[in-house]
């Protein structure tokens, strides 16, 4: 099976502030939400444990697990741009983050995006079969990890298969 995990809470995730690339670390909270996970899967013994490079993926899989990481920056985030730094609520104008088109604000293009996410994917799944994986990475990630093994939604990708802090997901390998 491989484990999807988002990283657990930081003070940006709980002001509502876009992270993206900024490497911001986990508060309390987050800690406390990774060591609820380890606890959940505390009877699975990982054959390969990988982490996106920023600190609140690599601190939430080290608390998880107490064995060697391998920090794969296909897993980083999303690079959002001018938009990192800044509270949702305090911009008028999103752009399409669905859209393969819409690059404002210097948002990173959706296909390169996917593409690093679907590299990744196909690699594991080739190298891991059977095997029990832990992958510690982040909600824009996870969306499309979730379209990779379930197909794109109709409507809103974000409201149906975002995750939400430390969440898991499993599939089959």
């Amino acid at each position: 099976m491989i484990y999807f995990v988002r990283h657990g809470q930081t003070d940006w995730n709980k002001i509502g502030k876009i992270q993206g690339h900024i490497d911001i670390e986990l508060n309390n909270e987050g800690k406390e939400q990774a060591q609820t996970v380890k606890e959940k899967l505390s009877g699975i013994k990982f054959d390969k444990v990988f982490s996106s490079p920023l600190k609140r993926a690599k601190e939430t899989a080290k608390i998880i697990c107490d064995q060697e990481i391998i920090i794969d920056d296909r897993l980083i985030e999303r690079f959002n741009g001018e938009l990192e730094g800044k509270l949702k609520k305090e911009i008028k104008v999103f752009p399409d983050f669905n859209n393969p088109n819409d690059t404002r604000f210097g948002i990173e293009p959706l296909n390169n995006f996917k593409e690093r996410i679907n590299s990744f994917l196909d690699e594991i799944l080739k190298m891991y079969k059977d095997k029990n994986i832990l992958v510690v990475t982040h909600a824009g990630v996870c969306l499309y990890v979730r379209c990779y093994f379930e197909g794109e939604p109709d409507g809103n990708l974000n409201e149906k298969y975002k995750l939400k802090n430390c969440e898991v997901l499993s599939y089959k390998n």
